[in-house]
């Protein structure tokens, strides 16, 4: 698939939409990993109260700016900001637990639903505890069950429901479906809709085309570092040229 890449570096603003700030505002940003350049010059803002996607090729650095955004990396220059002040200013464990982010991979930490979703609240009573699972699609009377045995989109959604405990202003969501059947990769995306339509903030990476056009209000195109396009999910070539 072709990108056409904006040779000058662009600063890519895509809260118009929405009407709200930015919760992200990244100027100017440089990764370099040993003699590889990961990030190139990026400049963008990230709405709040949307969801956004980051797409592009593989290795074209989508995951390397999610990591930014809760200091899992550290741009060699320019500066990510969060409610307009940098994060190196920023206390990392206060960052991660209102920046949360979700792996492609589904980690339960106990052997119980009700323990997990305790990992960062201990103080949850059991009422709020069924009241996390219900919200991400799961039957609250699944609490005493134990995490062995549970499909990949149930362990996915607990870990959703675990990140939901604290609270967060924002998900960061690495592929999360990836390695779930459609069933319960479309479970997994109603409740990303649920949660940005109650104001959270979601940044999404995905492959899958489809699945961006379904999820995402707004779209950032990453292509050999770079910002090649950005803007509504509906003006982005690469979604309709993408499967």
């Amino acid at each position: 698939m072709a990108i056409h890449v904006i040779l000058q570096p662009m600063e890519a603003d895509i809260t118009d939409a929405h009407e709200h700030s930015p919760v992200f505002t990244l100027d100017r940003v440089t990764v370099r990993r040993g003699g590889a350049l990961l990030l190139d010059a990026v400049s963008c803002r990230i709405a709040g109260g949307a969801c956004t996607a980051l797409v592009g090729p593989s290795g074209a650095g989508k995951s390397t700016l999610l990591r930014l955004l809760n200091r899992l990396e550290e741009p060699g220059s320019g500066t990510v900001r969060f409610h307009g002040r940098p994060l190196t200013g920023a206390d990392v464990l206060a960052l991660r637990r209102r920046v949360q982010l979700l792996s492609q991979q589904p980690v339960l930490l106990t052997t119980h639903i009700a323990d997990d979703l305790r990992v960062g609240r201990p103080d949850l009573d059991d009422r709020r505890a069924a009241g996390l699972l219900g919200r991400v699609g799961l039957s609250p009377a699944m609490l005493d069950r134990p995490t062995a045995g549970l499909s990949g989109g149930e362990a996915q959604r607990v870990c959703l429901a675990r990140a939901l405990a604290l609270d967060p202003e924002v998900l960061l969501l690495d592929e999360p479906t990836s390695a779930l059947d459609a069933a319960s990769a479309r479970a997994v995306e109603h409740t990303v809709r649920d949660l940005v339509a109650a104001g959270l903030a979601v940044v999404l990476v995905s492959h899958n085309s489809p699945q961006a056009r379904r999820v995402a209000d707004q779209v950032l195109v990453l292509d050999g570092g770079r910002l090649a396009d950005s803007g509504p999910v509906d003006r982005i070539s690469y979604l309709k040229e993408g499967t």
